[in-house]
């Protein structure tokens, strides 16, 4: 049995590596856009180019590439124009960034600072507009939510009708998790006033880790690195900020501008301790953000070079020396996949264990 799991287990990382490699030479073919094949193969392979253009954000969706045929979902683009007004219309008449449309495009050039964004030209120039487009992190935002959602309410739904019984199905399977982050976080850390943050850890918890899940499926509806996104980071920082500061006590903040047990010198003339604390109010939530913000893009950028050493072998000895590569490569990412399996969790369990600890600090009661 456990030697058919294990056989299991490398067969289902080996189908992963084989779809996510086509999906990489497929993406590359099509931003090389449609050349003939001598000057395809001329053209020198950009590892960083690959692996950026993989770990940002982009305007669509791209499912497969076979042949000449490019499968893609166009996405909507929002913008609004300080010269000319507003604008809705899909990504694909872009024609996968090679077409301007209504003065529209999608910024190229690797020292543009817009690169990647849609601009608007005017009069030779390129203008940023208010974008609020739909893109593949939105999307994948918005598949997240409703799997959470799907999963949450089925499970509350069972704890209603089976109250008093034995878990059945997500029951089994969520209520261990559940039980972790109430007990051993929120519990541990605030003590009798857990109630009031357990929706909060629970709910900043699974969504963590579950889009941390998703970033590691390499087809759709997953491939988004959402959670390696900085502005989705940002945001969850924030909340933890907003409610660690909303909720602070009278002995949060006394410790805050006037600390028990610091010396005078130290709060006047000059409020160096008060500084140094106040300082640390906001450096705590950006910890929160860059922690995992670079944790996570770290496991698919780290992912994504050893793929690129395929085509640089290819590139460099041959078709010989790029299946020699893709043996290397095979090896080390069917491991790196397993650990970032871990990270996945851990990321999730760290984010939510310091927005614990943050409450507790803010609401702790002095004897």
């Amino acid at each position: 049995m456990l030697n058919t799991f294990r056989s299991l287990i490398i067969g289902l990382f080996s189908l992963i590596f084989l779809i996510f490699s086509q999906k990489i030479f497929s993406q590359h073919q099509e931003k090389t856009g449609n050349h003939s094949i001598e000057t395809e193969h001329q053209k020198e392979f950009n590892p960083g180019e690959m692996i950026m253009g993989h770990v940002g954000d982009e305007y669509g969706w791209h499912i497969a590439t076979f042949g000449e045929t490019h499968i893609s979902i166009p996405l909507p683009i929002i913008v609004y124009s300080n010269y000319s007004g507003f604008f809705f219309f899909m990504s694909s008449e872009f024609q996968h960034g090679h077409s301007t449309y209504k003065n529209f495009k999608i910024a190229e050039g690797n020292d543009n600072p817009n690169k990647g964004k849609v601009v608007e030209l005017i009069d030779g120039k390129e203008i940023r507009p208010y974008d609020i487009s739909i893109t593949k992190n939105t999307l994948s935002l918005f598949f997240s939510i409703i799997i959470i959602l799907w999963i949450f309410i089925s499970v509350a739904n069972a704890y209603k009708k089976r109250e008093g019984q034995a878990p059945k199905g997500f029951q089994s399977l969520l209520e261990p998790l559940i039980l972790f982050i109430r007990d051993d976080i929120a519990k541990a850390s605030l003590g009798h006033k857990y109630m009031k943050f357990t929706p909060y850890l629970l709910s900043i918890f699974f969504f963590i880790f579950i889009n941390n899940l998703m970033g590691l499926v390499p087809f759709f509806p997953g491939g988004a690195n959402l959670t390696g996104n900085i502005a989705v980071t940002l945001v969850l920082a924030l909340f933890t900020f907003v409610i660690t500061t909303i909720n602070g006590n009278k002995n949060y903040w006394t410790h805050m501008v006037n600390t028990p047990g610091v010396p005078w010198w130290l709060k006047l003339p000059i409020p160096l301790m008060p500084f140094v604390e106040i300082l640390g109010m906001f450096i705590k939530p950006f910890v929160l953000m860059v922690r995992l913000f670079a944790n996570i893009s770290a496991g698919h950028i780290v992912a994504l070079g050893f793929f690129s050493l395929i085509f640089i072998f290819g590139n460099m000895g041959g078709a010989a020396a790029g299946y020699g590569g893709a043996v290397f490569s095979v090896a080390f990412t069917i491991f790196l996949t397993l650990l970032e399996l871990l990270v996945a969790f851990i990321q999730a369990y760290v984010f939510t264990l310091l927005s614990a600890l943050y409450f507790g600090m803010a609401t702790e009661e002095h004897h």
